[in-house]
C-alpha cells in the first residue's frame, strides 16, 4: 500500500529555519500556522483544576526506567485531527481539558476536532479558546468521563542536561515516544506568520531539546523523568531542504503553558 503523502509545515526563521511541527497527513494544508487573535469564543470554565506536580500521585520522585515514564504519560497525551492536519495534545484536567498549540486547532474548519487516545479510543473535542500570541490553545473533550491529567512541573527547575521524553503523534503515528536531553534554556524563537494579518508568534523562554520532534508532535508533551510536564512541543529547526528532525526542537515552557491554559479556561 502506498504511504500517504506528507506535507511539511512552512519553514520559519530563527537563524536556522523553524517549522511549526504540525503534520498534514494525505491532505494539503495551505498553512500549518493560522488562525487569529483568540479566534474562537471562550466557553465556560472547566469544572476541574489544572494538576500541579506537588499534588500529583505521579510525581513522587524519578522512576526507575524510561519505559515506566512513558507508561505513565501516554494515557495523558492524545492525537488531534482537524480534518486537514494532525497534531497532539495534553490532558490537563480530570474532566477533559486538553492543552495544545494554536497552530494545530487553527486548521480546523469549525469549532470541533477529533481526538484519539493512547488506547485507541476516539472522541470529539470542542475548541474552548486560543491564544495566537503564545501559540497555545485549549480544547474540551465532549461527553462525560474522567481522564488522566498530566501534572505540571516547575519549568524554572529544569536544567541543561536533564533527561526528557517527547510524546505525541509525529507524522500521524499515535502515541510515539522519543528520548533526549534538555539542550538549552530560555531560547527565543519566531514561528512567523500565524494569520492573514501577518502577525508573527514570538515565543520566549523556550526549552531546546534533542529529543526527536517531527511534524505532528505539535501540542504534545515534553516530560521529565518523574513523568511531569515541562513543556509543550511546538517547533523544530530545519536546515536546507531537511524538513524533519535534525536534533534541535523547541517546547513552550510548562510555567508559560500553565498560565495561558488557566486564562483560557477562565
Amino acid at each position: 500500500m502506498t504511504a500517504p503523502a506528507l506535507i511539511p509545515a512552512p519553514r520559519r526563521r530563527i537563524g536556522l529555519r523553524v517549522a511549526a511541527v504540525v503534520a498534514a497527513i494525505g491532505l494539503s494544508v495551505a498553512s500549518a500556522v493560522g488562525g487569529g487573535y483568540a479566534a474562537l469564543e471562550l466557553r465556560p470554565q472547566s469544572t476541574d483544576t489544572i494538576v500541579n506536580a506537588q499534588n500529583s500521585a505521579q510525581s513522587n520522585g524519578s522512576t526507575t526506567s524510561l519505559a515506566d515514564v512513558a507508561a505513565r504519560v501516554l494515557p495523558s497525551v492524545v492525537s488531534i485531527s482537524t480534518g486537514s492536519a494532525v497534531g497532539s495534545g495534553v490532558i490537563i484536567t480530570a474532566d477533559g481539558a486538553v492543552l495544545t498549540n494554536n497552530h494545530v486547532v487553527a486548521t480546523a474548519r469549525g469549532t470541533t476536532v477529533q481526538v484519539t487516545f493512547s488506547d485507541g479510543r476516539t472522541g470529539t473535542a470542542t475548541i474552548v479558546g486560543t491564544d495566537a500570541s503564545s501559540d497555545l490553545a485549549v480544547i474540551k473533550l465532549q461527553g462525560t468521563g474522567t481522564y488522566t491529567p498530566l501534572a505540571f512541573a516547575d519549568s524554572d527547575q529544569v536544567h541543561v542536561g536533564d533527561t526528557v521524553l517527547a510524546v505525541g503523534s509525529p507524522l500521524g503515528l499515535d502515541s510515539s515516544v522519543t528520548s533526549g536531553i534538555v539542550s538549552a534554556l530560555n531560547r527565543t524563537i519566531d514561528e512567523g506568520q500565524q494569520n492573514s494579518r501577518s502577525v508573527s508568534t514570538k515565543i520566549t523562554g523556550a526549552i531546546q531539546t534533542d529529543a526527536a520532534i517531527n511534524p505532528g508532535n505539535s501540542g504534545g508533551a515534553l516530560v521529565n523523568t518523574a513523568g511531569q510536564l515541562i513543556g509543550i512541543n511546538t517547533a523544530i529547526a530545519t536546515s536546507g531542504e531537511t524538513a524533519g528532525n535534525i536534533g534541535v526542537g523547541f517546547a513552550i515552557s510548562s510555567n508559560t503553558a500553565k498560565t495561558v491554559a488557566q486564562q483560557l479556561l477562565n
